[in-house]
């Protein structure tokens, strides 16, 4: 018997039957599904990159174009994020399901957009712009492990969602 789903705070299930039917069917269940490792991947390349700059001093180019990529890639998940909440929960942010995870990646949007505005401004030299990447990449690791979180809830609530369909309530 598989273990019991967590409510979430408010004791409210992950996902409603209809939402949890909108999300399968919904084609940007599948966009995020592949985004998400991408983003990833460039995340991984461009810190690797970032840490290299500031350790010797080398790849500045490449290491700065490496944030900017992964800057864009942030940009395409949250708009692309934005739909699929649209579409599974009738609202564009802050459905009540992924409210804080969708709070703190303002915060990870803010700080990847001060390091663009910084960069294009001429606003900070290379290390601290570099430093500004690795406080944006720390934000990114705490949201992205929000959001993992938030699928582990997702799959242990979907092994139970037989006996609980229509609910929406935890017991």
């Amino acid at each position: 018997m598989p273990a019991p789903a967590q409510p979430t705070p408010r004791g409210r299930l992950l996902y409603t039957a209809a939402e949890r039917e909108r999300r399968d069917r919904s084609v940007w269940t599948l966009v995020q599904g592949v985004l998400a490792p991408v983003q990833f991947l460039v995340f991984l390349v461009s810190l690797a990159l970032v840490l290299r700059f500031l350790f010797t001093g080398e790849g500045e180019s490449v290491a700065t174009t490496s944030v900017v990529i992964k800057t864009g890639f942030l940009y395409l998940i949250m708009v692309t994020g934005c739909i699929w909440e649209k579409v599974v929960f009738g609202r564009y942010l802050f459905a009540p399901a992924f409210f804080w995870e969708d709070v703190f990646s303002m915060a990870v949007l803010a700080l990847h957009t001060a390091y663009l505005l910084a960069l294009v401004g001429g606003w900070l030299d290379a290390r601290a712009l570099m430093l500004l990447a690795l406080a944006a990449y720390a934000a990114y690791v705490i949201n992205a492990g929000q959001f993992l979180y938030k699928l582990r809830q997702a799959r242990l609530q979907s092994d139970l969602a037989p006996t609980r369909v229509g609910t929406g309530v935890a017991a």
